[in-house]
């Protein structure tokens, strides 16, 4: 049993909610994890849009929008953990000449699949000024599962796995974020039956 605790690891994976899991935080969400290890997991969810944007945002923090496009994009939701805090996914950037593991930003995951969260602020002065990464989302809190917790809500069927594919997060509008990562895994949500099944 401890073996197959220790070898799962849902990093860049998306976590779809149950029909059952009523979690007002968690309820139709999908999950993307940037990281997941026997010591715990740490995830965003992208598609619960706030009531904020990107240029009510970087208003507050007295930074210009240097990108028109992004003005309207809706923070979202990253989920009940520090939800005054901002953090950055985004597609990994790197510096002309740098080593592939090292981010531009001063305090960045790197995730396996190609991804980078950051939650420094330099990564919002990048865009303020017209660059950083080209394709992100910005959340306000996180995920957080302690030790053997994601995989106790596994065993509950709280939650589908499925490998993330970076599309869904950054090519899908935010209402059709929940259908399409379904369909990664061939399903649509009426197939889904609101109670658990146990075999």
């Amino acid at each position: 049993m401890s073996n197959e605790a220790d070898s799962m690891n849902l990093t860049h994976h998306f976590l779809i909610a149950m029909p059952g899991l009523q979690d007002a935080s968690f309820a139709r969400s999908v999950v993307y994890l940037c990281e997941h290890s026997p010591r715990g997991a740490l995830g965003l969810v992208i598609n619960k849009p706030t009531d904020i944007n990107l240029k009510n945002l970087f208003e507050k923090v007295d930074l210009p929008l240097g990108r028109d496009e992004l003005a309207r994009t809706p923070v979202l939701q990253g989920g009940p953990v520090q939800t005054e805090r901002g953090f950055v996914l985004h597609e990994a950037v790197h510096a002309e000449g740098q080593d592939a593991n090292e981010s531009v930003y001063a305090s960045t995951m790197t995730i396996p699949g190609g991804l980078e969260m950051t939650t420094s602020k330099d990564v919002l002065e990048a865009i303020a000024s017209g660059s950083g990464p080209r394709k992100l989302l910005v959340t306000l809190g996180y995920s957080a599962w302690g030790e053997g917790q994601l995989e106790s809500e596994l065993a509950e069927n709280s939650w589908l796995t499925v490998s993330a594919d970076p599309a869904v997060i950054f090519d899908t509008p935010i209402e059709e974020r929940y259908e399409k990562a379904l369909s990664l895994l061939g399903l649509q949500s009426w197939m889904l039956s609101p109670g658990a099944g146990h075999a």
